[in-house]
């Protein structure tokens, strides 16, 4: 007789399939033309059970979007026995090389989120929370408003570049990494110079 453990595994099996066939259609089509019928069908399954694991098209889309976010936290934690400059190089090579492994949904999702309120809502807070961690990372005490509007900018300068990248291909990898690199050091140099009193925990 199979037990909790067993039933476990297999809801956490099928959940993991139907996010699986959530991405495939989210990066086929946009938000707003993706509908959970086109999930259901490329998972196999009916529209019902679908429901029973995400009960709206939002729920499937945030769950998709926090699978890849959680895989994205863990292969850009930085090293914290390397010098900040080096922390940073390694963090954005990682970023890089999995934005270069999923191109299609990062750019469908970028897209998705001119155009849909859920999709902006949803990136606007995942924006507003990245910056929170960033600004726990960099401030340690002082005024942050210049360092948090500059992140914001920065943020928007990346998905802008990584776009401009995968579209047109004519940077090496190592050179995106370097600019991105060097463009935060100096938005948050500025940041700190320009805006009120702040202490940062690296120079």
């Amino acid at each position: 007789m199979a037990g909790p453990a067993y039933s476990r595994l297999q809801t956490d099996e099928r959940r993991r399939q139907l996010l699986d066939a959530g991405t495939r259609v989210f990066t086929e089509r946009s938000y707003d033309d993706a509908s959970m019928a086109d999930v259901a069908r490329a998972a196999g399954i009916s529209k019902g059970l679908l429901y029973h694991y995400f009960p709206s098209k939002r729920d499937l889309f945030v769950a998709t979007l926090e699978a890849a976010a959680a895989e994205l936290r863990e292969i850009t934690q930085p090293d914290p026995a390397l010098p900040p400059a080096e922390q940073l190089v390694g963090v954005l090579d990682a970023y890089l090389s999995w934005i270069d492994e999923h191109a299609d949904s990062y750019a469908k999702l970028l897209e998705s989120a001119t155009s849909s309120d859920d999709v902006r809502s949803y990136m606007e807070e995942m924006r507003s929370s990245t910056v929170e961690r960033m600004l726990g990372v960099l401030v340690k005490g002082g005024d942050p408003a210049a360092i948090r509007t500059a992140l914001h900018g920065f943020l928007w300068f990346i998905d802008g570049a990584c776009l401009d990248w995968l579209a047109n291909r004519d940077l090496a990898r190592d050179q995106l990494r370097d600019l991105l690199a060097a463009t935060f050091a100096s938005t948050v140099a500025a940041a700190a110079q320009t805006g009120p009193e702040v202490e940062l925990a690296y120079p």
